[in-house]
């Protein structure tokens, strides 16, 4: 464990030093936590106060109690923050219509098939938003059903999605999902995952082969309405800076604090907003090459204000 003077708390470590007892919630995925501290064992299962021994009694309640203290202390601020960034973003952006559509799509009659959702998704990654655009659409051009797409040519498919970048890559990925849905379900259909829960979808999802934690969290968010933060390269880079995450956390970790921080109700439109800005800010833009006109790209940031780097 890090070591640091027992009247600091490190956030960016999510290690709080509590007078003689040194408590991490880094890791919330692991059941259980012990550690060492003035020479005392001690024992932290999930949420629950630790349980030393043998420290006197006397003082375990008052720890517990500022513990408990402490973490309903940072999660409002993190929760009133993100809330204070959404509505600065909301401000100067919107919600562009284009993403806008799937916020609203749980009252439509006739939302986008969950499989096409996933597609597009998968034809995403790694180009523009435009090249994945033109891909979709002359993936549907050249092969009017799923069907279709299963039996053609690996070569055909490559070719009408090649626009995209990584094109035999993308459609072996394509089949892969095609042939796993016919043999566990008879049928190129997702639209049983809308009857699932969060878990199960990720479980379902997971045993398609290229299908990755984003593409999941993206399937969750935009086409499941359910309340999930995938974490692209524009979101990653602000939330770092912002102190959102800790420095040394990957995209995957990063989804894992991100979804943990943020409250639900913010998700969808926070993560448009990040995704928005990300593109059209030139400070936030991690490549000038996605530098874009508009009134997002100003010289002055809004989000400067929350940077902690």
């Amino acid at each position: 464990m890090k070591r640091v003077p027992s009247n600091v708390i490190d956030t960016s470590q999510s290690v709080f030093i509590l007078g003689r007892a040194a408590v991490t919630v880094e890791s919330r995925e692991e059941e259980q936590h012990s550690f060492s501290s003035a020479g005392h064992k001690w024992l932290w299962k999930g949420g629950s106060c630790p349980t030393p021994t043998p420290i006197g009694a006397d003082i375990i309640a008052s720890q517990c109690l500022e513990i408990t203290e402490m973490k309903v202390f940072f999660k409002n601020e993190a929760e009133e923050e993100a809330a204070a960034v959404r509505d600065t973003l909301l401000a100067l952006h919107g919600i562009p219509p284009e993403l806008a559509k799937y916020r609203d799509a749980v009252q439509s009659e006739s939302p986008e098939p969950v499989l096409d959702g996933l597609v597009r998704t998968v034809l995403s990654q790694n180009t523009t938003e435009t090249n994945s655009q033109k891909a979709f659409a002359s993936l549907k051009t050249s092969f009017p059903t799923w069907e279709h797409v299963f039996g053609a040519e690996s070569k055909d498919l490559e070719n009408a999605i090649r626009c995209g970048g990584l094109a035999p890559t993308k459609a072996s990925c394509i089949k892969n999902v095609l042939r796993c849905l016919r043999e566990r379900k008879g049928q190129f259909c997702l639209e049983y995952l809308r009857d699932l829960s969060v878990d199960e979808v990720k479980a379902e999802l997971s045993l398609f082969k290229g299908i990755g934690p984003k593409t999941v969290a993206c399937v969750l968010m935009f086409n499941l309405q359910q309340d999930d933060f995938p974490v692209d390269t524009h979101i990653f880079e602000i939330a770092k800076t912002m102190g959102w995450v800790p420095a040394v956390a990957d995209r995957n970790k990063s989804y894992l604090h991100l979804n943990q921080r943020i409250p639900n109700e913010l998700k969808f439109d926070l993560n448009c907003l990040m995704y928005t800005h990300g593109k059209l800010c030139r400070k936030c833009s991690s490549k000038k090459g996605n530098q874009q006109g508009g009134k997002g790209n100003d010289e002055s940031c809004p989000l400067l204000n929350y940077c902690k780097e």
